[in-house]
């Protein structure tokens, strides 16, 4: 009997170091970047946002995110991952830049077909109320002041990723799969290209519009049968919107901005060489400054390029191969960048780029103090200085990372599959 009960106790404690051992670490130092890391959430399937959209409240203290369970903040320094908003079938969309309230809708956005409602939810006190109805869109902005929504809509619908996903595609965000001519299976990013690029020549007539969040009247922006996206308002200026034209980047005239009453189109990178490409552009946290992946050509040679809205001067930082990222971003004093980096599969297909990186710009002086004589007028050139932080060398690129820096500008935020279970991670800029 008392060795029945030992071999039961030895099996209990075996299941035990199991489970254990499945768990992804909570914290540990990177041996290849010598960096502290930190696992935030302790729910698996975690995401934070995408890396435009703001998920932090305004003080800076709590990091907003989502899991198949619903909507929760993450106390950023006691790392508690509590429950804001229950339910399996949530969109969160942003944390209001003024107020902290989060918003979200209570079903999937369509571009396309129904609208749906938007809600928003008190972090101090978990009230949720509707805010706002949407007719027939989806939204993907609010503005500074909180006192309009950005959103856009399709007169049609084009299913991009068609068919469901396989169960193993739980871990990434994206799945697109296309047969080639030959009979065999593209790669993942040679699919992306192809679906994107019928979903630009289908021409499906879209719309962008505004929501006044006191009043409800859904107002029309632009009109376009370019593929309207990645809609993203100023941070500072309540008035001013950034979109985009998707498709295959090589093909389209992308970034642009115009005013919420619909004036001021204006197209912000024109391209000057053939296949150069100008992309996943942000705004930086002054709203001063545009920035967005430059490569000219694509693939080929690197740059994060920079458009200062009010005179329209140009800076472009130079980066290598492997160090080029999915996404960048930059801190809110303007003074560090970021980048998730990618793999091989990926535009630059760098042969050792998966990495989280932090870049620290360096403007190029003039020779001696002598400058031309219209160096005002010319493009400002300098070199990313880069600085590895997170080996991601098990963690797969169709879950993007989307960094973000945290609002003191001490971690980097990110998601990561490295481990099996999605989760969101940080990562301190200061060595141990």
């Amino acid at each position: 009997m008392m060795i029945k009960r030992l071999g039961l106790l030895v099996a209990t404690l075996l299941a035990g170091l199991s489970v254990a051992a499945a768990e992804p670490p909570r914290e540990w130092v990177d041996k290849d970047t010598g960096h502290r890391i930190i696992r935030l959430s302790t729910e698996p399937g975690t995401r934070s946002l995408y890396f435009h959209q703001n998920g932090y409240t305004p003080d800076g203290k709590t990091l907003i995110v989502t899991n198949p369970g619903g909507i929760d903040m993450i106390d950023l320094a006691t790392r508690v991952q509590k429950r804001l908003v229950a339910g399996a079938d949530l969109n969160l969309l942003f944390t209001g830049p003024k107020s902290g309230r989060v918003f979200f809708t209570r079903k999937p956005q369509l571009a396309e077909g129904e609208g749906v409602e938007v809600f928003a939810a008190d972090p101090a006190t978990g009230t949720v109320a509707k805010v706002a109805q949407v007719t027939k869109g989806q939204i993907g902005s609010i503005n500074a002041d909180e006192t309009l929504l950005l959103g856009v809509l399709a007169e049609s619908k084009f299913e991009l990723q068609p068919g469901a996903p396989d169960p193993k595609h739980t871990r990434f965000d994206n799945h697109y799969e296309y047969i080639g001519p030959d009979g065999k299976p593209m790669t993942y990013a040679d699919a992306k290209e192809v679906r994107l690029y019928q979903r630009l020549e289908a021409r499906v007539p879209m719309e962008m519009f505004t929501i006044d969040l006191k009043t409800g009247q859904q107002r029309t922006v632009h009109k376009a049968t370019d593929w309207l996206n990645h809609l993203q308002f100023s941070p500072t200026d309540p008035t001013l919107i950034m979109f985009c034209h998707e498709g295959p980047w090589h093909r389209v005239d992308r970034i642009w901005t115009i005013r919420a009453d619909g004036t001021g189109l204006t197209k912000i990178h024109t391209r000057t060489m053939n296949m150069e490409i100008a992309g996943h552009e942000f705004f930086s946290a002054d709203g001063k400054t545009i920035w967005y992946d430059l490569q000219t050509p694509r693939g080929e040679d690197f740059w994060l390029a920079g458009y200062e809205i009010a005179t329209g001067k140009r800076t472009w930082y130079h980066l290598t191969r492997d160090e080029w990222s999915v996404h960048f971003n930059v801190s809110r004093d303007g003074t560090l960048f970021a980048g998730d980096g990618g793999d091989a599969e990926m535009v630059a297909k760098a042969k050792d780029g998966k990495w989280i990186y932090l870049f620290r710009p360096e403007n190029i002086p003039d020779v001696a103090g002598i400058h031309a004589p219209n160096a005002d007028d010319l493009i400002r050139p300098g070199v990313l200085r880069a600085e590895k932080l997170v080996n991601m060398q098990d963690h797969d690129y169709r879950l993007e990372p989307n960094i973000t820096f945290t609002p003191d500008g001490k971690w980097i935020v990110f998601r990561a599959n490295m481990h099996g279970d999605v989760h969101v991670y940080a990562v301190e800029l200061t060595k141990p």
